[in-house]
């Protein structure tokens, strides 16, 4: 095992979104396995925003269908397997990580954002996750009196709380957080790219890693259909040498168990690529189908990303009374139009 893993092999049981396979020269390896890979990769990223803790993700996957313990998960998300490492224990030094053989779910520099996130004392409560959702213009909305930066808190009423976005000290200015949220909210979603950048954006796709990517996996196909093809001549010469007696009995069935074995591995092996294939177009399609109305989910967006968002095109103009909230500049007039 330890020779095994040098040679860059993972040689135990494939962790949750792999699956173990062994290749026609008789190699074990690991590939990944859906829908399990891509929740597995989701996890990582909601991980490394930091906003959500880990059971939280753990129990947001196992909604996604991502069925694992707590105790499993935790070892999971420290399993440097997924991001194509190998780890290698020695007696006369340190562990130390080989380059694995085998496709990683996700990239080195997420594993590591992740496990220094799980590794530090993390800061994320409830009420923080409410406030963080509720008031996501906080330290952004300047105060149209005394001109600095907007707090924001919760009011007490008689039977409930109310949010608002609000000034400090003497100054007056207050005004209701969720009708400001709801009001920049629909803003966004009247904007679509110009036609330009539409051009530009396909471009981009076109240039993108994704065409070599896809040579790749269309060249491995190739070299699996040919293979594919020499198992059936090799039965079919099995076949004729036995009708002519020539080969034993004993022979041709050992033949055709090999046969049997190695082309569910080859069909397994492609069927895996023809699935990569299909989402590399359908990413494609996709995102050039849906580029142009790049808002429209914006309230369906986790704090963070709306934070990004609003931090790319911040609220500018802000009339407190009507909500009217967004004001493109000239930069941003050039690459976005109103419907």
């Amino acid at each position: 095992m330890h020779r095994t893993k040098q040679m860059g092999r993972y040689p135990s049981k494939a962790p949750l979104g792999f699956i173990n396979l062994t290749t026609v020269d008789g190699k074990k390896i690991i590939v990944p396995k859906q829908p399990e890979a891509d929740i597995t990769r989701w996890a990582f990223l909601q991980l490394a925003k930091n906003i959500h803790t880990i059971e939280e993700v753990r129990k947001m996957a196992d909604g996604k269908g991502l069925k694992c313990s707590r105790s499993y998960f935790f070892r999971l998300i420290r399993n440097p397997a997924y991001c194509g490492l190998i780890p290698i224990k020695s007696e006369v030094a340190e562990q130390y990580m080989v380059k694995g053989i085998h496709e990683p779910l996700i990239s080195e520099a997420l594993f590591y954002e992740v496990r220094r996130i799980i590794t530090t004392k993390r800061q994320v409560t409830a009420k923080t996750d409410d406030l963080k959702t509720t008031f996501f213009f906080k330290g952004i909305l300047v105060c149209p009196l005394c001109h600095n930066k907007l707090t924001a808190s919760f009011s007490s009423g008689s039977t409930k709380k109310y949010p608002y976005y609000h000034c400090q000290g003497r100054c007056k200015t207050r005004v209701n957080a969720r009708f400001l949220n709801e009001c920049y909210e629909r803003k966004p979603q009247q904007l679509v790219l110009s036609s330009g950048v539409m051009d530009l954006f396909k471009s981009i796709l076109e240039d993108w890693n994704t065409g070599t990517q896809k040579a790749e996996y269309l060249q491995h196909r190739n070299l699996v259909v040919r293979k594919q093809i020499e198992l059936e001549s090799n039965l079919s010469r099995g076949r004729q040498l036995f009708v002519a007696d020539v080969l034993k009995a004993d022979d041709n069935n050992e033949l055709k168990r090999e046969y049997l074995v190695n082309s569910k591995c080859l069909q397994r092996e492609l069927n895996d690529i023809n699935i990569k294939l299909e989402k590399i177009d359908k990413q494609n399609q996709l995102a050039i189908s849906s580029s142009a109305n790049i808002f429209e989910s914006f309230s369906s967006l986790d704090i963070a990303d709306k934070k990004h968002l609003i931090n790319l095109i911040p609220p500018v103009k802000v009339d407190f009374q009507t909500g009217d909230i967004l004001g493109l500049n000239n930069a941003l007039a050039k690459i976005l139009l109103t419907k």
